[in-house]
């Protein structure tokens, strides 16, 4: 995998466009596509400043992570704050909401026992 790859990897993670992101890089959303498709290098001036926003520029550069991402990161925004209320309601709260969303999931859905 090379930097095109791993870039475009960190703004989906980020659920950014390549407008965006390029925007925050203060490129156009042309050159952020030629970033990604490993057709131009990014200079150190782009790398900076979306290193600003939560890029992890070692990842994108190297393919090693400057510190690990915690899966809780990789979920998407509506799904951790989803997990977050959750882990922060009353148990009883929480046993409801297992069972709500038990009977609501598909036949085909893994279904695990709650501990």
């Amino acid at each position: 995998m090379g930097i095109g790859q791993r870039l475009r990897e960190e703004r989906e993670r980020l659920q950014m466009s390549q407008e965006e992101l390029g925007s925050v890089g203060g490129v156009r959303k042309q050159a952020q596509l030629h970033y990604e498709k490993d057709e131009r290098s990014p200079d150190a001036r782009y790398l900076s400043e979306i290193a600003k926003v939560g890029v992890d520029v070692a990842y994108v550069l190297t393919g090693e992570r400057a510190k690990p991402i915690a899966e809780l990161e990789l979920l998407p925004p509506q799904e951790r704050i989803l997990l977050d209320n959750f882990r922060h309601a009353p148990q009883a709260v929480q046993a409801g909401v297992r069972t709500t969303l038990g009977a609501f999931a598909p036949a085909n859905a893994t279904k695990k026992r709650a501990s």
